[in-house]
């Protein structure tokens, strides 16, 4: 199904955008490269990117289950060893081994093991052997496992051709060792602010609004401990972003619903007698107090967590969420409903296997955007796929956060990584 959405514009644009917060730069002077990790960020999503030292344009990006914590470049082949991993908090030291061909964009994991090793540190000896600084396995009985670990050397003969999950326990058992954990991120920030003075790290976009006078204002996401800055700050290319914090939990789950004729509230099964699940409730800005309205899952013993939605012209609503189960996210466990407004009868239902991160709708569309850096558009009457469309900028990955239907055939997103892309979809 061919995608009809085009990127016109990007606001907010700047050097190294795509890893976001950084933690660990490593150069390969000879080829003019530089590999760059960021910190996790959004939906605890690590990433690893090379660039090319003159223009500072993104040759590949990869984004990880663990932080990084160790990167090489192999001595002659486009390759790029990456070492990622965390200690799960309780017995084991999880990670992953990736190799990242920074002419193809492929990755391979490497590790055979699922829950793998949580790797501290990698060097190149030569064309075929890797040198892998690991956690221990585990903390069991250990007292040291936060400040040993175990050191192997892997040999391949064509690290190109090497299989996924091809490295097993016995390619990875070595001697004990002391490893330290460096903090590597001062060391970024000045190697990144020396390559360029207009870089800056920057969070991803919660949400995105242009104003009557054709100003984009864009929300931002900031964590509690992060230095105070000013509410907007206006940027170079015109776009003003405004800066808030995410600790405030509304203490009534308001939803955040377009275009409503009324304040949409989860209520708690304590807040009807008997209910054995939430309800969705509103109140009009002029009332009292919210109303129940109908339960919040259509189907009798499901639990649903909402996501953003719209309220339709003749007061619908068309609203994104998941049906909550213990084991995770199930596949069709995501869903995007239009719902009647006067009974909570569902017009269609739509269900994927991601996480929706916003929604809008446009006159007979309803437009959605996705954790895995996936847009879709929907039949706004019906429910039906009418396109859909891996968010790319500069030919690189990127992950849509916030999105806004300006006009018909008009789309502002929002990414990850602190841009906003004014895109064209016809």
């Amino acid at each position: 199904m061919t995608s009809p959405l085009h990127v016109l514009r990007v606001f907010g644009e700047r050097p190294f955008a795509e890893i976001g917060e950084p933690a660990l730069a490593v150069p390969d002077e000879g080829r003019g490269l530089l590999a760059v990790a960021g910190e996790p960020g959004f939906a605890q999503r690590a990433t690893a990117a090379v660039y090319g030292v003159g223009d500072l344009g993104c040759r590949a990006l990869l984004r990880t289950r663990f932080p990084v914590h160790a990167m090489a470049f192999h001595p002659t082949e486009p390759l790029l060893a990456v070492g990622t991993g965390k200690y799960d908090g309780g017995y084991f030291f999880e990670g992953e081994l990736l190799l990242l061909d920074w002419e193809s964009g492929s990755t391979t994991t490497l590790i055979e093991h699922d829950l793998g090793r949580q790797v501290l540190g990698l060097t190149w000896l030569d064309g075929q052997a890797l040198r892998v600084l690991m956690a221990p396995p585990d903390d069991y009985k250990e007292r040291n496992a936060h400040v040993e670990g175990h050191v192997a050397v892997v040999r391949r003969p064509d690290w190109r051709a090497a299989a996924p999950r091809s490295l097993t326990g016995a390619d990875l058992a070595g001697p004990r060792v002391p490893a330290p954990r460096p903090d590597g991120r001062d060391e970024a920030h000045r190697t990144l602010s020396a390559l360029s003075a207009d870089w800056e790290s920057r969070r991803h976009v919660l949400a995105v609004e242009e104003l009557p006078d054709g100003t984009v204002l864009a929300t931002l996401d900031q964590t509690i401990d992060a230095p105070e800055r000013p509410a907007r700050t206006p940027l170079t290319d015109g776009l003003l972003i405004q800066h808030r914090t995410t600790a405030y939990v509304d203490r009534q789950d308001r939803l955040r619903i377009r275009r409503g004729s009324r304040d949409y509230f989860r209520q708690g099964a304590r807040a009807r007698r008997g209910a054995k699940q939430g309800w969705l409730a509103a109140r009009s800005p002029t009332g009292p107090g919210a109303r129940p309205l109908f339960p919040f899952s259509w189907e009798p013993g499901q639990t649903h967590f909402p996501s953003p939605g719209a309220e339709t012209g003749d007061g619908d609503l068309v609203y994104a969420g998941t049906v909550h189960d213990g084991r995770g996210l199930q596949p069709g466990g995501s869903f995007v409903v239009r719902r009647a407004a006067d009974d909570g009868t569902p017009r269609w239902i739509f269900r994927t296997d991601h996480v929706a991160t916003d929604l809008d709708t446009g006159p007979d569309t309803a437009y959605l955007s996705y954790r895995k850096g996936e847009l879709l558009a929907l039949d706004l009457h019906d429910g039906t796929l009418r396109w859909r469309h891996n968010l790319t900028v500069a030919g690189a990955p990127a992950v849509p956060t916030a999105l806004t239907a300006t006009e018909p055939g008009r789309l502002l997103v929002g990414t990850s990584d602190g841009r906003i892309l004014d895109c064209a979809t016809t």
